[in-house]
């Protein structure tokens, strides 16, 4: 493939701390606080693989599985698993860590598009994806039938 870059090369990781004032009554994080984050760390991965700056196209999906508690550890994975032209698909993943109990659990998994935009902030064309592990080929190969679900639910409107 020429121009691509290997998915591993813009895959980031932020850990944060969870704290008593981005939780709700129940001491769990808001889910807004997490999409904030997952729509922050997928900007910043969607600029590593692209060297541009990045807009937020859509929020594909966001599945939360469980909570993170006052305490845990909330860590994030992103990585670009697919590409169009300027768009790129980026998924993020959470993880609650109990540090004290040694205890880990994935909280979120999402999908975001994020578009390239040149100093106009019009779309510029970004390198392709390189898939290497089984998880990126598995995201890579099933990334159109995705793709095809967004352009459709974007048709309803």
């Amino acid at each position: 493939m020429a121009n691509a870059i290997p998915v591993q090369a813009s895959k980031m990781m932020q850990t944060r701390l969870v704290l008593p004032p981005d939780t709700n009554h129940l001491d769990t994080i808001f889910g807004g606080k997490v999409l904030a984050y997952i729509d922050e760390i997928a900007a910043l991965t969607a600029m590593k693989h692209s060297n541009c700056v990045v807009v937020t196209a859509s929020i594909d999906s966001v599945d939360f599985l469980s909570s993170a508690k006052v305490g845990n550890a909330l860590t994030l994975e992103a990585c670009v698993t697919y590409t169009g032209s300027s768009s790129m698909e980026v998924y993020v993943k959470v993880f609650a860590d109990d540090l004290l109990q040694g205890e880990k659990v994935m909280t979120t998994e999402s999908f975001l598009t994020m578009v390239a935009v040149d100093s106009n902030g019009r779309p510029t064309p970004v390198p392709q994806v390189i898939p290497e592990t089984e998880e990126e080929v598995r995201l890579y190969e099933t990334a159109p039938a995705r793709k095809e679900h967004r352009k459709n639910r974007s048709t309803l409107r």
